[in-house]
């Protein structure tokens, strides 16, 4: 259920994101909320590893957001350098 839950809020943090990060995304909506997925992991994993989540307990939102807004910005940097050269 863990995983589940994780899948669904990434998909609504890649959205909220995409919105308070300016600028022009390299990928189109989809990559931005797989981003969100990942970034929910991200901070659970980084959460867990913190001590600030239980083991077996999915990160809260703000951490996903702020999660995705980075991994966001690191795709950012690599996809632009990328399609520069």
């Amino acid at each position: 259920m863990e995983f589940l839950w994780t899948l669904i809020i990434g998909l609504v943090v890649g959205v909220i994101a995409k919105f308070l990060t300016p600028g022009r995304d390299p990928g189109g909506c989809i990559i931005t909320m797989l981003l969100g997925i990942a970034g929910a992991f991200v901070a659970g994993f980084l959460g867990r590893q913190l001590g600030w989540y239980a083991p077996n307990e999915p990160a809260g939102f703000i951490a996903s957001v702020v999660g995705a807004i980075l991994i966001l910005l690191v795709f950012r940097l690599f996809a632009g350098k990328k399609s520069s050269s």
